[in-house]
């Protein structure tokens, strides 16, 4: 059996396997030893536990897409905060325009639409309530929007055209 095999055999999702690793440390609150011991138990069981569950690692053919977006998503978190409170604290609640989107979806790959939705649902303000039975568009409901097609134009562009990218798409 190779070294990258037994490799394998161990962390079947070494990403997952390392980000549970730093959850747990940073829920801890404190960098000690046995902190760190103890997340790696957590970052080595965990993912061999749910290994038949998820067989194959997911397909990111660009790991810098991947940094790009998720610094796009925790800008669009920090920014929706912010915009959301002023909402909350400085609008009357009739002048709020509250509406439900559809998005159609180009995204095929499960995960992509996974974390599309997941993405949405992070951001203050959206979230994402269903997707269709064929994978073809996802509801959100949104608590204010002006434009409605507006706001599906920037979920795709902002977010969908990165997930293509990320998860190598938009090759076809």
């Amino acid at each position: 059996m190779s070294v990258r095999a037994r490799l394998r055999r161990w962390l079947p999702h070494p990403v997952l396997s390392l980000a549970l690793i730093l959850a747990w440390v940073a829920l801890q609150n404190e960098f000690a030893a046995a902190h760190w011991l103890m997340g790696a138990i957590v970052g080595v069981v965990i993912p061999r536990l749910l290994r038949p569950f998820w067989p194959d690692p997911p397909p990111v053919r660009s790991w810098r897409a991947a940094l790009a977006y998720a610094a796009v998503v925790l800008w669009d978190i920090a920014k929706a905060n912010v915009q959301v409170a002023g909402w909350v604290l400085l609008r009357r609640p009739e002048t709020l325009r509250s509406s439900w989107l559809v998005v159609p979806l180009e995204l095929r790959v499960p995960e992509a639409i996974t974390l599309l939705a997941g993405t949405i649902t992070m951001t203050p303000g959206t979230v994402s309530c269903d997707l269709a039975a064929d994978g073809s568009a996802l509801l959100v409901h949104c608590l204010h929007t002006e434009d409605a097609a507006a706001t599906v134009a920037e979920i795709k562009a902002r977010y969908e055209a990165r997930l293509m990218r990320m998860f190598g798409e938009d090759e076809s």
